[in-house]
């Protein structure tokens, strides 16, 4: 199974803190880490631990901070072939606060993020192809337009996005908010549409039609971060293998269930074993 993700890549600084600061306070006591993230790198990463070959389309600054951002996935053998270094923007970071409940709160600088073209694209991307919207809309198009089969759109984060991809995209996954934005032209398609709703579980529809829903396992959770990327990247495997929906959802919470109960988004992504152990209870 071969999957082409064209996302996002970042560094991320993780401060683990007592508490989430509201605007204008300052909460101190907390603790840093390094960790690989961007969405795009994050959901190549996650689909290559649980099986598939994977390439990334990206771009990274000529600064120290790229191989940080590239190590986990370079361990692992995802294709980086793809992903070109840009002399004039730095590697993108993205700031994380995390409390101890697993909540966190996000600021992202792309950086180089924003480099990414269509002129970086091949003219055919072969298999699957998994987009997010961390990069310019233009470039997300341009690659859903040239991928030849399956395409899981992440509409995330909210971004308004033509009706081309919409019809185009097999699957759309996003979160409650997300859907709320995009309202009901995200069932005009044919495609199936996946919106999680965190703790909740996970609802597949298609046409507006709703054809499945799947709880995650009870977990304890650390770090939500990275979660719904190791989500979109199961919910993906998973239909590519041949699941049926309410199966493919139920594996794919367990993915992001799993991701909730580790530190760090890249770090938390999960092996087959641990999806199947959550889901057998363990």
């Amino acid at each position: 199974m071969r999957i082409t993700v064209v996302g996002s890549i970042n560094l991320d600084l993780v401060a683990t803190a007592p508490s989430l600061p509201a605007p204008g306070e300052t909460v101190t006591g907390a603790t840093l880490a390094r960790h690989p993230g961007g969405k795009g790198a994050n959901q190549a990463f996650a689909a290559e631990k649980l099986g598939a070959e994977v390439s990334l389309i990206g771009r990274v600054g000529d600064d120290a901070m790229a191989g940080e951002a590239l190590s986990l996935m370079q361990d692992i053998g995802v294709d980086l072939a793809g992903v070109e270094v840009d002399v004039a923007a730095p590697t993108g970071v993205a700031l994380i606060a995390v409390d101890p409940s697993g909540e966190n709160q996000i600021v992202v600088a792309p950086g180089a993020n924003l480099m990414v073209t269509p002129e970086q694209l091949p003219q055919r991307i072969e298999g699957a192809l998994i987009v997010q919207l961390e990069l310019p809309v233009e470039t997300v198009e341009a690659a859903v337009g040239r991928a030849t089969g399956f395409v899981c759109a992440n509409l995330a984060p909210a971004a308004p996005v033509s009706e081309l991809l919409l019809r185009r995209a097999d699957l759309i996954v996003v979160n409650e908010t997300e859907a709320a934005f995009y309202g009901d032209g995200l069932h005009h398609g044919g495609g199936r549409v996946v919106v999680t709703k965190g703790a909740k579980g996970a609802a597949m529809y298609q046409r507006g039609v709703e054809m499945a829903w799947a709880t995650p396992p009870v977990i304890t959770a650390v770090d939500a971060t990275g979660a719904g990327d190791a989500f979109v990247a199961a919910i993906t495997v998973a239909l590519l293998e041949g699941m049926d929906p309410a199966e493919a959802l139920k594996f794919a919470c367990a993915a992001g269930a799993f991701a909730a109960t580790r530190p760090g988004a890249q770090p938390s992504a999960p092996e087959r074993a641990d999806v199947e152990g959550l889901l057998n209870g363990g």
